[in-house]
């Protein structure tokens, strides 16, 4: 009798030790959105007609701009990519690219990004930046990629270069 009672209290602490590790991952569009401080990409990406495509299989590697990077683009700028679907969708996928780089593995050197335009990456130590951008925090992972959040809009180069 002791010893089925001891081995019921092993097995409900081993579920319940499994129930409690943590929130579980969930897809790349649902991290932005779960994020307070991506609620203007999440508006974006939703405007653009992207979150279905962030809800896929991937894997992608996002690198989101903070509503503060948001912040520092010109507001004429930001009101002309609202207005413009297929430049605000050239803008975003500018920051995805296709698999999974968690922060760890960026080589420095160029990345074909989803929109077709070369993005540099560099990585020294601990750091690591994306064109001008540095990763502000890294790493968070969700079902179909990761989300590195970074300080900085990125723009695509002009088509054609």
């Amino acid at each position: 009798m002791l010893k089925r009672h001891f081995i019921f209290a092993v097995t409900t602490l081993a579920v319940l030790s499994g129930c409690a590790s943590g929130p579980r991952p969930v897809s790349v569009a649902d991290t932005l959105a779960a994020q307070p401080r991506l609620s203007t990409l999440n508006s974006l990406v939703a405007k653009a007609g992207l979150g279905d495509t962030l809800k896929g299989s991937g894997p992608f590697t996002v690198f989101a701009p903070s509503n503060e990077a948001f912040a520092k683009v010109p507001a004429s700028t930001l009101a002309a990519l609202a207005n413009d679907p297929a430049k605000l969708k050239a803008v975003l996928t500018y920051h995805v690219l296709p698999g999974q780089v968690m922060a760890a593995d960026v080589k420095n050197g160029n990345s074909k990004t989803v929109n077709g335009a070369n993005l540099a990456l560099s990585r020294a130590g601990e750091f690591v930046t994306v064109e001008d951008a540095m990763v502000q925090t890294p790493d968070i992972a969700a079902t179909n990629g990761v989300v590195h959040i970074v300080d900085s809009v990125l723009m695509p180069p002009p088509a054609g270069r």
